[in-house]
């Protein structure tokens, strides 16, 4: 019950404040400005992130104040404190600009901290810091990545928001359950201002996002769960973001440039609206984690079973442009 306090409180913050930052946001001009490869036409309020950050603050301090998370109090925090780190370097980008390699230096800054912090409380070996290190940086750049449609980011924080919390039921940690449900309920509760189009959450509600996650991930395997729930929700923005990443390199193009070239973005090249192509990859994220979960739970050819539908979702999802577009041409010509 406590922990659902904690996700009630995280959803009414990230849901109502952007009555008041909206103004504050158009008045301060951080507004994101279209251009040729944008997946939307019209100038957009940007950094709406904010009331999400809010939110999972808000939840994951409920959480420790209500004891819904007692066993894991001081991981708990770390959480906070990465979210928030992640959030002002995000709104930073956002309001200011900062250059890439700053960036990402600080990114790694965060992720080596906490991951340092994780290893002390989870007794585990120092070895682990570089690994923790690169895959929330990593991730924080995912996440970004992948934000490129309406309602895409929402989705994937309520789905592996959930899908962890389910993760922590199964693995008896309650920090990782109630944590779990602050982050959904955050992310679901900026869906209807975001599916519009009207409010973007801008790079501070991408870098929360992704930092988020991959330190529950982070603390969630130094702490003993198996690493099946956790991957198996990550799989999509993972194979999009690597499959598209080895694409632009073997053509020589520069990876870290801004492009179009992300399967969920060829997906509304050939007809899908932004909210199909964002519910597809969630969907597709959802049957992931699912698969994870049955790994984790089965003997060896449950385990394989699962890893083979998890695989065909994967290259579904990868073919999805070329699917999708033949349909829509058989469609046109018939």
């Amino acid at each position: 019950m406590t922990g659902l306090l904690s996700a009630a409180v995280a959803l009414v913050l990230s849901l109502s404040l952007p009555l008041a930052l909206k103004p504050l946001l158009l008045k301060l001009g951080v507004l994101d400005i279209p251009n040729e490869r944008s997946s939307h036409t019209k100038v957009v309020v940007r950094g709406m992130g904010i009331t999400v950050a809010v939110g999972v603050l808000g939840g994951l301090l409920t959480a420790v104040l209500t004891g819904a998370a007692a066993d894991g109090v001081a991981i708990v925090g770390i959480v906070a404190g990465v979210c928030a780190a992640a959030a002002l370097l995000g709104w930073l980008e956002d309001f200011r600009g900062v250059a890439i390699s700053v960036r990402f230096l600080l990114q790694l800054a965060i992720g080596a901290a906490s991951t340092a912090i994780i290893v002390v409380l989870t007794d585990t070996s120092w070895l682990w810091i570089p690994v923790g290190a690169l895959a929330i940086a990593g991730y924080i750049n995912v996440a970004n990545f992948m934000d490129g449609v309406n309602g895409i980011s929402g989705l994937h924080g309520l789905v592996v928001g959930l899908l962890f919390s389910v993760a922590g039921m199964m693995s008896s940690l309650d920090w990782l359950t109630v944590s779990g449900l602050v982050i959904a309920a955050a992310f679901a509760a900026f869906l209807p201002w975001n599916l519009s189009g009207s409010n973007f959450l801008g790079d501070v509600g991408s870098y929360l996002l992704g930092a988020s996650l991959a330190v529950l991930g982070a603390a969630g395997f130094l702490s003993g769960v198996q690493p099946e729930y956790l991957l198996g929700p990550v799989t999509i923005y993972l194979a999009d973001t690597m499959t598209t990443l080895l694409r632009r390199i073997s053509a020589g193009e520069r990876w870290y440039a801004a492009h179009r070239q992300h399967v969920y973005q060829r997906l509304t090249d050939v007809g899908l609206s932004h909210v199909q192509s964002a519910l597809l990859v969630a969907v597709c994220s959802l049957l992931t984690g699912l698969c994870g979960l049955a790994a984790a739970a089965s003997t060896m050819p449950g385990k394989a079973s699962a890893l083979l539908v998890c695989a065909a979702v994967v290259l579904f999802y990868l073919r999805s442009p070329r699917i999708f577009g033949r349909r829509a041409a058989d469609a046109a010509t018939g």
